[in-house]
């Protein structure tokens, strides 16, 4: 990591920025904070993640503050705060609890549901269920890992789950409780509350990977069901990646992050239009792949095009050209977020001393909504659909325009067959399926959760099965796909 050096103008919105940082403790489920906290930065991009209270040992991350008073509580913000509050929301929803367990994984701080918003109870000692293994925007695609990184030399299946916390949920029943009366109009303009967040996480049977590799994964006791949750088998499995959704002031389509383990799978090369690696990763079988080949699904072999060489398309979402040059005619600009991203990452590895130094944030993605008032804020997403999601200049995305998560959207990194098809026209991200209209039509910024429009279909009486169904519609209207 080289060091860079910051412009003064980037100095000053430290300074400035700063004050707006809080502490806030594991007790606190998701609520905004308004009190403010002075911190220092230093003089370079390594140390975006130094804060007063400090976010290290990992143990006392604080929470990050979102709401009033806090950094988003401006009409003016700038690219870092998106990259520190991601990354210091994942310091803190990993840190140890009181007995030792992640605490997105206390069931009183977090709950687990499903799809549909049902709460998931865990099997007696274990702390996560799993049934889920469907790939983002395909009926019955999984992804299956090298077996040549497994401790048998087999392939496993990747399984998800699903978290959210009170705040979220609690807004969520109560959003689908007025649409069904009728006190709230099915097309309107509500958000979710500030200080909302749904997690999405990745799961693998710890055989997958050889013993001299397991302890740089975290593990866990995970009860697995592969009939429907009819019967279940506990078994030891590694988080391989996690999405982190949340919601902060001024910005009701949520920040969405993600993060992956080190060892998943290469990044692609666009100037040689191929992926390799002289090592057996997880996804990715030693020696290289041409084309996008390793991300392209299918459908009669479930896996992709050419197995188990699964990649990243960009090396932390942030879209390249032919040549790999960072794509600078983009809403965003460029260099100064992947810069960002790669300086907190080096900032954050630097200060762990834990499993989870072996993670890295792959990047986030945001609206710009300066300047604009919660209504027009909630217009924006009302009016612009499923356009959210362009990254050309003018459009309102920001940050790391090509987001994806190597374990959940592997085969949705593009829509795009080949590399040579792919341009800042047809660019993919998390908005590309979520945005502001539900599966039945109608338009709104809570429907950005799939989650909870699965769940006011289902109150409405649509069976899982119809749920799907449409979301799959849905993704398929948007994406080509």
């Amino acid at each position: 990591m080289k060091t860079r050096n910051l412009t003064l103008g980037v100095l000053a919105f430290l300074c400035l920025s700063a004050l707006f940082y809080a502490c806030s403790n594991d007790e606190v489920e998701g609520t905004p904070e308004t009190e403010t906290e002075d911190y220092m930065a230093g003089d370079n991009p390594d140390e975006l993640c130094i804060t007063n209270p400090s976010w290290f040992p990992h143990a006392q991350t604080p929470a990050p503050m979102e709401g009033k008073g806090s950094p988003f509580d401006t009409s003016s913000t700038t690219n870092q705060i998106f990259h520190q509050w991601s990354w210091q929301k994942f310091l803190w929803l990993t840190k140890p609890d009181n007995g030792g367990n992640p605490l997105f994984l206390n069931l009183n701080k977090v709950y687990q549901v499903d799809a549909n918003m049902n709460k998931i109870t865990p099997q007696a000692g274990t702390t996560v269920s799993v049934m889920d293994t469907e790939q983002a925007g395909f009926e019955e695609a999984i992804l299956q890992s090298n077996p040549a990184y497994a401790e048998d030399g087999k392939s496993h299946t990747v399984y998800y789950s699903i978290h959210m916390n009170p705040i979220m949920f609690n807004a969520g029943t109560g959003f689908a409780k007025d649409i069904i009366n009728g006190t709230t109009d099915p097309s309107n303009l509500e958000s979710f509350p500030v200080g909302s967040f749904e997690l999405k996480a990745s799961w693998i049977s710890v055989n997958a990977i050889k013993k001299a590799k397991r302890s740089s994964y975290y593990t866990t006791m995970v009860s697995v069901s592969n009939d429907g949750g009819t019967t279940f088998e506990n078994m030891e499995m590694a988080l391989l990646g996690m999405h982190v959704v949340g919601v902060v002031e001024n910005h009701p389509e949520f920040i969405w992050a993600t993060f992956e383990h080190n060892d998943l799978g290469p990044d692609f090369d666009r100037a040689t239009n191929s992926a390799s690696s002289n090592d057996d990763m997880l996804l990715f079988a030693a020696g290289s792949t041409t084309d996008i080949n390793g991300i392209v699904y299918d459908k009669s072999t479930k896996l992709g095009k050419d197995p188990h060489k699964v990649f990243d398309l960009f090396a932390y979402g942030v879209p390249t050209g032919m040549d790999n040059s960072v794509m600078t005619n983009t809403a965003q600009k460029e260099p100064e977020n992947i810069d960002n991203i790669k300086g907190i990452n080096a900032c954050v590895k630097s200060k762990l001393n834990d499993v989870w130094a072996n993670y890295h944030y792959q990047g986030s993605l945001w609206l710009n909504t300066d300047g604009l008032t919660p209504t027009q804020q909630a217009e924006l997403l009302v009016k612009q659909g499923s356009g959210i999601a362009k990254a050309t200049s003018g459009s309102s995305a920001r940050g790391s325009l090509g987001n994806a998560n190597i374990t959940m959207e592997t085969f949705t990194q593009t829509f795009q067959s080949s590399n040579a098809d792919i341009n800042i026209n047809n660019l993919a991200n998390c908005f590309s399926c979520h945005f502001a209209q539900g599966f039945s039509s109608h338009t709104s910024p809570i429907y950005i959760s799939h989650v909870f429009d699965g769940y006011l279909n289902q109150q409405m009486g649509k069976s899982a099965e119809e749920i799907e169904r449409l979301k799959l519609m849905q993704e398929k209207l948007t994406t080509g796909n």
